[in-house]
């Protein structure tokens, strides 16, 4: 997150001052390739001139880096997750009045290195305070077209949402590489067929409305013959059972 963020910011203007990790190096991958930002691997900013601090660490971390942080006077700061709420941040600084408070979260899935057109991705936003709201707005929108604003609760929705249409899709195409390769298929047969789910599903009013495959068919005969091919991995065989289960209760 850290790494897109940071060179999204300099791209539309947004200066970036410096980047901090526990690891200097791992600061450094990311200043790198900045202009003029400095790594650190201290969490006193007290000197910092920057105006807006970005808490891009994970949700574990989220709570003890925020206690350790030292800023100065006047500033804003936010966490980028999508499972932590506001009062998670603004409990940390109650005694800090001159501190506002806010979420900056992206909604996307990012991986480390490689480019994304972040013109297209949604950032939602939140503040209680209406003058930091705007503030958090007018930069999100340096740098994307879709800014919303979203409430914690929202944005915990969102995220939920996000965990099965991103991570559980991508681990489903993971087992589907190891069931081929492990029968000495190539992978790349299932291509065209994922590309052309994905697009249907995303062109459809709804995914539902072009769900294919024998669970939806009820076509018992196939599902009891893929579960034999499952015997030896009970895990997966389960996974494959409640998943075919769910598909046949929705469409119940």
């Amino acid at each position: 997150m850290a790494w897109h963020l940071a060179k999204n910011f300099e791209a539309n203007s947004l200066s970036v001052h410096a980047v901090y990790s526990r690891k200097i190096t791992d600061a450094k991958t990311v200043t790198d390739e900045l202009y003029h930002a400095d790594s650190t691997d201290s969490l006193d900013f007290s000197e910092s001139r920057s105006e807006l601090f970005v808490l891009a660490v994970s949700d574990d971390a989220l709570n003890k880096v925020a206690r350790k942080l030292i800023l100065p006077q006047g500033v804003t700061i936010v966490h980028t997750s999508g499972s932590q709420s506001l009062d998670s941040l603004e409990g940390i600084f109650e005694n800090r009045s001159d501190i506002a408070c806010g979420v900056f979260y992206p909604l996307m899935t990012f991986t480390k290195y490689k480019e994304i057109d972040f013109s297209v991705v949604p950032i939602c936003v939140e503040s209680s305070d209406e003058t930091t709201l705007i503030f958090l707005r007018e930069i999100a929108e340096r740098i994307s077209g879709e800014v919303n604003v979203i409430t914690s609760e929202q944005r915990k929705v969102l995220h939920l949402a996000a965990v099965f249409a991103c991570n559980f899709t991508n681990h489903l195409l993971a087992i589907s590489q190891e069931i081929t390769e492990a029968n000495k298929l190539d992978y790349s047969l299932l291509k065209p067929l994922i590309s052309e789910t994905l697009g249907k599903a995303l062109a459809a009013e709804h995914p539902a409305d072009v769900q294919t495959g024998p669970a939806v068919r009820n076509d018992l005969e196939t599902l009891k013959r893929h579960e034999k091919m499952l015997e030896d991995d009970t895990d997966l065989r389960n996974l494959y059972r409640k998943l075919s289960r769910s598909i046949q209760t929705f469409f119940a």
